[in-house]
């Protein structure tokens, strides 16, 4: 049984007792950068498309028992004839309540499911922070963070095997 309003999932005893939880708890923004270090020439004398580059990363952090802060940080870096055009770098966060899942299935969650939940939120504060900033929207497309996850994955025990044993 799935109480659809909170995520959790009961065990389907009687006593409706919660054995899986995972709960976006706070969402919020912890760091917000905007950098157009050539405003308002490159404004006015922006010929064609910047390049736009973008690096991802996150991070996770144990609060308490089930409960964890998630940080996903989005880089941007649009330059134009190798002059910067605008710099954005973003840290979304959300704070997550996971509870009652076997250590692998939570690893998935904080990997895969955490960061897409948090990267509309980011992708949202990116366009118009970059619009506020005198430039046309910026539309970042869609992450595959099970992709970027599964990737990792592959790297980590290549990673492992080339380290030294003390």
């Amino acid at each position: 049984m799935t109480d659809e309003t909170s995520g959790a999932k009961t065990n389907g005893n009687s006593n409706g007792a919660v054995t899986r939880q995972f709960l976006l708890q706070q969402l919020f923004i912890k760091d917000l950068s905007f950098e157009a270090p050539h405003a308002p020439e490159i404004l006015r004398e922006a010929v064609g498309e910047p390049e736009v580059k973008m690096n991802l990363r996150h991070a996770i952090r144990q609060l308490e028992a089930g409960a964890f802060e998630v940080v996903l940080h989005v880089s941007v870096h649009a330059q134009l004839a190798e002059k910067t055009v605008f710099l954005v770098e973003l840290d979304q966060a959300g704070l997550f309540m996971i509870q009652g899942y076997p250590e692998e299935e939570q690893r998935k969650l904080l990997g895969i499911y955490c960061p897409s939940t948090l990267f509309p939120y980011a992708r949202e504060a990116i366009s118009s922070t970059v619009a506020k900033g005198g430039f046309a929207p910026l539309v970042l497309q869609p992450i595959n963070f099970e992709a970027l996850y599964a990737k990792a994955a592959a790297q980590q025990p290549a990673t492992e095997a080339k380290e030294p044993d003390a």
